[in-house]
């Protein structure tokens, strides 16, 4: 049986700079989300008659 083939340094290091970057892009956007739905929901109680 062969070994597996191992990563050089560079190519380890470049895949975690994109899953850093593609993390921090799906906080970012689950944070937008967050804030447009309690900003829309904040104005539609605000507005709201009893």
């Amino acid at each position: 049986m062969s070994e597996p083939r191992r990563e050089d340094s560079d190519a380890a290091r470049a895949r975690r700079g994109r899953n850093i970057a593609i993390a921090l892009g799906l906080v970012a956007f689950v944070i937008i989300v967050y804030l447009v739905t309690v900003v829309r929901m904040g104005a539609s109680v605000a507005t709201r008659s009893f």
